[in-house]
């Protein structure tokens, strides 16, 4: 790594900067991990002081008698972990761990801007230093977060320390990372600089998930909609007010990603659970109480049936549909492969798939406290192994018949490609095979060669003979 990516150079007086453009190239004015700890606390204050708006109106409408300012404070600070995912233990209650994954797309939005600030300030030219800005802010940034719950802590909630380090480390080094590539670069450049082999792969990653992400809103969506009745009935009976009811639809809305990633598990066979004995599966669901949120309206509590006999085969049937479109992708984007890489290709789709599913299907559940609610959500394991398997094997018969057809229909399938053929070094023709089918030596002969005198010594060699016989 260069040092310019890490600390200012001196001015260059004369001659040309690193880009050649014969103009002198400006120094930063300060240090890229002081720019990066300048943008970490800029990011930490503008996204602290928007939760705390939010709280804030939440206790003026709401009685707060013995609830001080103080207690608003942190309870905003400890909002803004869980907008990191930073999970909190509750006196009385136990783990929280079901956060919505809604709610990190503020300090992500936030980094990403971040992270593009960091590049510009910092005089960051080429793509392979923006690892070195991205640290620069990561590090600052995760100190930040574990000082907040080490702040927030109280007799009533205490947030996780280490989770708090770690889980704003990886957050402020991925969408601060991005948003620095994408400051430099436009993503056809970014993805270019992957290796030949890499590119197919990650499009057809990037193509499968996007299409289980569209399934799995398709999915959330129908369902709440044909139990919305329930779903209003229980919003009438919170009575929650018109800043209430604002305030609720935006915790709604901060759980949508985790609805999409349990719709996700359910398409793929294994569901998920909302508490200790439960399940809900494309083959029927058994389910407790539920606690009084409009959105679990769509998943009614006891025992039900499978669905209609036709929609089951049709829900489990959509993973292996995206994976044939990771295999379609894998041959588009990778044409010249040989017979077996395109399917083992398909079956690398597969596994990365698989493991981005079960980090969001892990990230999606979590504790609700103890006892009853202690498992919510998608199994990780189950949901990583079921999804690899079938997206897998889906990509890879896809993209091996598909690879296939278009090797054929070339001529370039391993049992009709002839060897190249070597020429004569009379005519420059290719060799003829012998009686086994086998190119062999060619034998020069002049019959006439007693009957006339001897020829010159520029024209001795093979070029001049007049015919040959195998």
């Amino acid at each position: 790594m260069a040092a310019s990516a890490v600390r200012p150079r001196r001015p260059v007086r004369s001659g040309t900067g690193d880009d050649g453009s014969g103009t002198p190239e400006a120094a930063p004015d300060r240090p890229l991990i002081v720019t990066g700890a300048l943008a970490a606390a800029v990011v930490t204050g503008s996204g602290l002081a928007a939760i705390t708006l939010l709280v804030l109106i939440g206790w003026v409408a709401a009685p707060h008698v013995g609830v001080g300012l103080p207690v608003v404070l942190r309870t905003a600070a400890v909002l803004w972990l869980v907008g990191h995912h930073v999970g909190f233990d509750l006196r009385g209650t136990g783990r929280i761990g079901m956060l919505p994954l809604g709610l990190v797309l503020l300090p992500g939005a936030l980094l990403w801007r971040a992270g593009r600030w960091v590049v510009r300030t910092g005089r960051v030219r080429r793509l392979r230093h923006v690892g070195a800005a991205a640290l620069a802010l990561a590090v600052p940034y995760s100190l930040l977060t574990g000082a907040l719950a080490v702040a927030s802590r109280s007799g009533l909630e205490s947030s996780s320390v280490p989770q708090s380090l770690i889980c704003g480390f990886l957050l402020a080094l991925v969408a601060g990372g991005l948003g620095g590539a994408r400051a430099l670069a436009p993503w056809s450049q970014i993805i270019r600089l992957l290796p030949d082999r890499a590119r197919p792969l990650v499009l057809a990653t990037a193509g499968v998930l996007a299409s289980l992400v569209a399934v799995g809103a398709l999915a959330a969506g129908t369902a709440l909609a044909v139990h919305l009745s329930a779903a209003d009935h229980l919003q009438a009976a919170l009575d929650p007010g018109v800043i209430g009811t604002v305030l609720l639809l935006l915790l709604q809305l901060g759980y949508l990603p985790n609805a999409i990633a349990w719709a996700i598990a359910f398409t793929l066979g294994p569901g998920f659970a909302f508490g200790s004995a439960t399940v809900v599966a494309p083959t029927g669901s058994a389910l407790t109480q539920l606690p009084a949120f409009p959105m679990l309206a769509a998943l009614p509590p006891g025992l039900h049936q499978a669905m209609p006999g036709w929609l089951p085969p049709t829900v489990l049937a959509l993973p292996y549909l995206a994976g044939a479109l990771g295999g379609i992708l894998i041959v588009r984007a990778a044409p010249v492969l040989t017979l077996d890489a395109a399917a083992l290709q398909g079956l690398a789709c597969g596994a990365v798939c698989g493991a981005v599913l079960g980090l969001a299907a892990g990230f999606s559940g979590g504790p609700l406290g103890g006892q009853r609610l202690a498992a919510v959500g998608p199994s990780a394991w189950q949901t990583a192994l079921v999804s690899a398997l079938e997206i897998g094997v889906a990509a890879g018969v896809t993209a091996g018949t598909l690879n296939y057809l278009a090797l054929r229909r070339s001529g370039g399938l391993a049992g009709q490609t002839a060897p190249p053929a070597s020429a004569d070094a009379a005519g420059g023709q290719p060799l003829e095979p012998d009686e086994q089918g086998q190119a062999g030596h060619v034998i020069y002969v002049d019959p006439w060669a007693g009957d006339r005198p001897a020829d010159p010594p520029h024209a001795s060699g093979p070029a001049s003979l007049p015919e040959r016989l195998s």
